[in-house]
């Protein structure tokens, strides 16, 4: 039997994450919610959206489950907050792992994770909570992701890895092996990463160089 879960965020995010659970799981989605003054419709996939003051009372958390779709704003410490007072609430918050990724059964996933397809995670690996992981990652043997990260797709993890909480990694971005990323780091779209970091870092690549010619011109290509 399937287990019954809210989804809080109707936005992008929460969309793709009713999509996988309702295709992809042994969850079945019932509701969706969201802090009052953020609720624009009354349904969504013909499914009712709950104010999250009130959800205990129409959803009560010793029946349902809940997931918190929110992105990373704010270095996910959003999503934290909402996960916080979600489990205050009484709520478990369950994970998804795609049933197309590449996952070990000796690794360690937290609660409210989100693995997408294609993902490839070496064994162990350990991941903690509220860890969202988008399609398409390499994440090396021994590699330890804490609390509250997000990876979009195509990061390349090597092993050893350790990444502290509250950090975001961009697409195509890689961390050589043994590194340390440390607290509240921002690792940008291709950056990549030799050495350990310190907190409160942003990495960049320099942007792609725009050439003096009309592509017209390039009659090869």
């Amino acid at each position: 039997m399937r287990k019954n879960i809210i989804i809080f965020g109707p936005g992008d995010f929460g969309q793709v994450a009713y999509f996988y659970l309702m295709n992809d799981s042994e969850f079945n989605v019932v509701a969706f919610t969201a802090h009052r003054d953020k609720i624009k419709d009354e349904k969504l996939f013909n499914i009712p959206i709950i104010p999250f003051e009130e959800i205990e009372e129409k959803f009560p958390p010793e029946k349902y489950g809940m997931f918190i779709a929110v992105p990373y704003t704010n270095l996910n410490r959003i999503r934290a907050k909402i996960f916080d007072d979600a489990k205050q609430k009484g709520y478990e918050l369950i994970s998804y792992i795609n049933s197309k990724a590449i996952i070990w059964n000796d690794i360690n996933i937290g609660e409210n994770c989100f693995i997408l397809e294609n993902n490839v995670i070496q064994p162990f690996v350990t991941i903690g909570d509220d860890v969202i992981i988008w399609s398409g990652n390499h994440i090396g043997h021994h590699t330890i992701i804490k609390d509250h990260c997000f990876l979009a797709s195509h990061v390349v993890i090597s092993g050893k890895v350790v990444i502290e909480p509250f950090c975001f990694l961009g697409v195509n971005s890689t961390i050589r092996d043994g590194i340390h990323i440390e607290k509240n780091n921002v690792i940008g779209a291709g950056a990549v990463i030799l050495k350990n970091t310190k907190e409160n870092q942003v990495y960049s690549t320099n942007y792609t160089k725009l050439l003096d010619i009309n592509s017209e011109d390039l009659k090869f290509i």
